[in-house]
């Protein structure tokens, strides 16, 4: 089993201060793998008094220093791969083979992005008679979720170190062991001491001391709109900037008349890689009426062959969800689904027939679904997808943007027909004929998949403030 006993403050491995130990259960064999400590609000008082006083170094130092520490961190990240890519199958289940790719180069990525757009940044800018500058907020606080977690922490703590800030990560109490490597990596580094604190810890203890802290000025979080809102209300007493990527329910719009077999294999898979843990996951499948069976037809083969099995073996089968509690909404989703009059494609409730123990879930489709059913609404986060039927073009647009969420929106169909559609989708990011952005594109949504950017020059620009300057001879 992993032990992470000590949170990472200072530049140094610490003792908690009153905090208690916590065992995460591994998805796959329903038994403990790694220990931590969950911290307490005296311990994010350490960490963010460590920050502040970095901050007053760190902010000042130039492009030049940044990069070249980023450049370090990113040759010591690859060092780190395989322990890297263990950790989250253990802890996650993610498959080993997706986990040393995908999970581990979206993390590697992250930096990679935010070092390009560093480069050539303009921190001044005229406009009038105005000098417009880009400065550090101060000390960010960030609270990050399990299923991409090297992504969601290097989207943070990439542009924090960018834009001159200093920091304090509280990952997921779910999958933690990542971000104890990502600490030694960045003491390997050399970051300098204080710029960079992970304090470990659940939600209701360090989420929302970090949260709320007065000496903490922008708090970043990803993880579900739920716990979005609570986050958002602890820190509205300080007025500190709250920026947050929050839930999704996509919907992927395949176009009247595709080319099925071109376009939707590529677009449906995407609710079937990381176990449909994905907050973009393009689960519910808009079809046109006279082409309803014939993607029925391609969705279901795509999942019935799909296997499941031990995410610690190689190959292209999919892994377990995260724990007892996501298993046992997934499980209810699903047979909400058939309660209310879905057609069970393939898949349905229980476990694959080649497991025995594990959060598995059978790579599920419905057909027949209708917007007031329990599965179009609610985000499910496992290998499910959803066939919807519509009869024109203008339908479902109006279906496709019938949610309470606007994180992203799939196009599955020809790309010159995709653009003039678009537009007129209510999410942050639309791929078309894909199911995930390119790097660097702004990653966030619109309505209550929260507000903010971040990767690339948008996320950089999210991490700074906005000063202007007047009076100054142009």
């Amino acid at each position: 089993m992993d032990s992470y006993l000590k949170h990472y403050i200072g530049g140094k491995w610490v003792d908690s201060i009153g905090g208690k130990r916590h065992l995460v259960i591994s998805p796959s064999t329903e038994e403990p793998c790694t220990e931590i400590t969950l911290g307490t609000a005296a311990d994010v008082d350490a960490a963010v008094a460590a920050a502040r006083e970095a901050f007053k170094t760190w902010s000042l130092s130039t492009r030049e220093e940044r990069l070249a520490l980023m450049e370090r961190i990113v040759e010591e990240f690859k060092k780190r791969i395989p322990d890297l890519a263990r950790s989250l199958s253990s802890e996650m289940g993610a498959p080993i083979s997706l986990a040393s790719t995908r999970q581990v180069g979206a993390g590697i990525g992250g930096f990679l992005g935010t070092m390009e757009a560093l480069k050539d940044f303009a921190f001044t800018e005229r406009h009038g008679p105005n000098l417009v500058a880009y400065e550090p907020i101060g000390v960010v606080g960030m609270i990050t979720p399990w299923n991409w977690p090297l992504n969601q922490i290097a989207l943070k703590v990439a542009p924090a170190l960018a834009g001159g800030n200093t920091m304090v990560l509280k990952p997921s109490e779910e999958c933690p062991g990542n971000a104890a490597i990502l600490a030694e990596i960045m003491d390997a580094a050399g970051v300098p001491p204080g710029v960079f604190n992970l304090v470990q810890g659940d939600g209701a203890g360090v989420g929302t001391a970090i949260a709320a802290h007065k000496d903490i000025e922008m708090v970043s979080f990803t993880g579900s709109t739920r716990a979005g809102i609570l986050v958002a209300k602890s820190a509205a007493d300080t007025v500190k900037r709250v920026h947050q990527e929050l839930g999704g329910k996509s919907p992927n719009l395949v176009l009247p008349g595709s080319d099925l077999a071109a376009f939707l294999p590529a677009t449906a898979s995407g609710v079937l890689v990381n176990s449909g843990q994905s907050c973009i996951a393009p689960t519910r499948i808009l079809v046109h009426k006279d082409q309803e069976a014939e993607a029925v037809g391609l969705i279901k083969n795509l999942f019935a062959s799909t296997e499941v099995g031990d995410p610690l073996e190689e190959g292209t089968h999919i892994g377990p969800v995260v724990n007892k509690a996501q298993y046992a909404k997934i499980q209810d989703l699903i047979q909400s689904a058939i309660d209310e009059g879905a057609t069970l494609e393939t898949g349905g409730t229980g476990l694959p027939s080649n497991v025995n123990r594990g959060y598995y879930i059978k790579p599920t489709v419905f057909s027949g679904v209708t917007p007031d059913m329990r599965i179009a609404k609610e985000e499910t986060f496992g290998p499910v997808a959803t066939v919807f039927r519509y009869d024109t073009l203008d339908q479902a647009i109006e279906m496709a943007n019938d949610t309470e969420y606007g994180l992203s929106a799939v196009i599955s169909g020809d790309p010159a027909a995709a653009l003039s559609v678009a537009g007129k989708l209510r999410a942050g990011m639309v791929a078309v004929n894909d199911w995930a952005p390119q790097p660097g594109a702004p990653f966030g949504g619109y309505k209550q998949s929260g507000n903010g950017r971040e990767a690339g020059l948008f996320g950089l620009k999210d991490f700074m403030e906005v000063k202007s300057i007047t009076g100054i001879p142009a």
